[in-house]
């Protein structure tokens, strides 16, 4: 079973057993979300879409975004990334993952962001059968 990993380069802290996610945050300065959303294969993970809920100072918004329900809405078409590498810092605020379940900080997984550990691999990963760390939204 394929699942999702958060670490480290390549050591997992955590898996998830997810076949799809939505990673969100709040833009460090302008407070706007933006939400990727995510399918997990063998090769990697694959972007979907992306939403920019706003715009802002360095937050330029594609040229074929699409405004809808209040957001700007993309599709920027990338290779499997294998693994996706994120900043994770106290001044930064946290990541959320998101299922149809709802929504988590990355805290609740790995603990709050750290300047010892400012960083956070996602990477599609083999679940052993049968076996999850812990479910992705109890």
């Amino acid at each position: 079973m394929i699942g999702l990993c958060l670490g480290l380069a390549g050591g997992a802290w955590v898996s998830l057993p997810l076949h799809d996610f939505t990673l969100a945050w709040q833009h460090s300065i302008e407070k706007i979300r933006w939400e990727e959303d995510y399918r997990l294969t063998p090769a990697g993970l694959i972007l979907m879409e992306a939403r920019v809920h706003g715009n802002g100072a360095g937050m330029e918004i594609p040229d074929d975004a699409q405004l809808r329900d209040g957001a700007w809405v993309y599709h920027r078409p990338l290779p499997p990334l294998q693994p996706l590498h994120a900043g994770r810092t106290p001044e930064a605020g946290d990541y959320e993952v998101c299922t149809a379940d709802g929504c988590r900080p990355l805290s609740y997984w790995l603990g709050p962001p750290s300047k010892d550990v400012a960083a956070v691999d996602f990477w599609a990963c083999e679940l052993p059968s049968g076996t999850a760390q812990r479910a992705a939204l109890p």
